[in-house]
């Protein structure tokens, strides 16, 4: 299909930062749950994670757009209770808190998983095979309420490493996707399940269905909105959909005028824009960003827009690490600048730097600056009083004379 509008690489990336909301300057007033509520409807999802080795990486993507905020707003919005509740918890992108708004675009995913379709073999085998199992722990949530896994096992053996499964921690997943139970809070950071209707506004529940073409349009609506310009990889990747769905419903939504054909600089495949978008004159942002914020989660969407490759090394072996265990990307101007090897140190009050790694560009000495500026300003938030350096590189050297 022929694109009558293009954008300059430059261009583009000004495109997806303003459409990720970085956009404009922080306030300086104190952060309020319409603030966070309206990045996160803008957003569309926010992965979840449990590493914990700096903050668990879903309070990190509103704090690189908003700044200084209470990670409780946070909370409240996924698992409290009333009216404060906006989010809710599903399989958007991988683990996910969505906008209440898409609990209805994501009812045919959880029908398809009751199939035992679009979920893992091994938890469709235990659908297919163990609904007694399911039917017995859905009857325990119903009759007891928010329960988690552990209160529920019927295990007597030890359990084994990742995956290994309780019965009923298999039950619950399997209701969960397959939207029989939702997520109702959190202890620790172990689920909470009860049933939809005493957790999702009955406003919500009592929308009414919408086809499986219908919602997948409406996701990648969003997901265009989101990302500002992007391939149907990219689109398709935002929430997860399979690739024969995303396609139909791309052209569909391109004949109707929805969404808009597009070209991009370097890029090999067609991109895609939401009709009538305007590119910003400049994005001035300077954010050290989670390895799992919706900028770059679509690592080679990262390379194409930044000319920056980006792999996760927590699950490389420590010899092998090329940049560190949990290495945050920092975003100066219009471009990912640099990288750094964080860690929060609780019980020491610190916030220990253990690598600098600078971009081919590197940094002048206003980017170190805004560094710096950006590490006390997640050292204040996290409530650390130090930033402590533990690396001799001369990114380090020069970012020591700043904090």
């Amino acid at each position: 299909m022929p694109a009558d509008l293009s954008f300059s690489l430059k261009q583009a990336r000004r495109l997806a930062l303003a459409a990720q909301g970085f956009q404009g300057r922080r306030s300086t007033a104190a952060i309020q749950p319409q603030h966070l509520n309206r990045l996160i409807e803008r957003l569309g999802v926010v992965q979840i994670d449990s590493v914990n080795a700096l903050v668990r990486s879903h309070y990190l993507p509103l704090f690189s757009r908003l700044g200084h905020y209470s990670a409780d707003l946070l909370d409240q919005a996924a698992w409290s209770q009333g009216r404060r509740r906006t989010l809710f918890e599903y399989w958007g992108h991988e683990a996910s808190l969505l906008p209440m708004s898409l609990y209805p675009l994501m009812r045919w995913r959880m029908a398809r998983a009751s199939r035992g379709e679009g979920i893992y073999q091994q938890m469709a085998r235990f659908g297919r095979e163990q609904q007694a199992t399911i039917r017995r722990v859905l009857a325990l949530v119903e009759a007891r309420g928010a329960l988690g896994a552990g209160s529920l096992s019927s295990r007597e053996e030890k359990a084994g490493p990742w995956w290994d499964w309780s019965a009923e921690k298999h039950a619950l997943e399997w209701l969960f996707a397959a939207g029989e139970v939702t997520v109702a809070g959190r202890r620790g950071f172990e689920r909470l399940y009860d049933l939809p209707e005493r957790v999702i506004p009955r406003a919500v529940l009592d929308q009414p269905s919408l086809d499986e073409p219908e919602a997948q349009r409406g996701l990648l609506r969003q997901a265009a909105v989101a990302l500002g310009v992007a391939t149907e990889k990219d689109l398709r990747d935002y929430y997860r959909l399979d690739p024969a769905d995303s396609r139909a419903r791309l052209a569909e939504l391109v004949e109707a005028g929805e969404i808009e054909v597009c070209q991009v600089q370097g890029w090999r495949q067609p991109a895609y824009c939401p009709v009538g978008i305007k590119v910003p004159r400049k994005v001035e942002a300077s954010a050290l960003l989670s390895p799992f914020d919706s900028l770059i989660w679509e690592r080679s969407r990262t390379e194409r827009l930044f000319d920056f490759r980006y792999r996760l090394e927590i699950y490389t072996p420590q010899h092998k690490r090329v940049y560190g265990y949990y290495v945050l990307p920092f975003l100066q101007g219009e471009r990912i600048a640099a990288r750094v090897d964080l860690r929060a140190e609780r019980a020491l009050g610190r916030l220990a730097v253990h690598a600098v790694h600078e971009e081919e560009q590197g940094l002048d000495e206003a980017g170190m600056a805004a560094l710096a500026a950006s590490l006390r300003q997640l050292a204040d938030w996290l409530g650390l009083a130090d930033i402590q350096l533990n690396c001799l590189r001369e990114s380090a050297q020069r970012l020591r004379g700043l904090l």
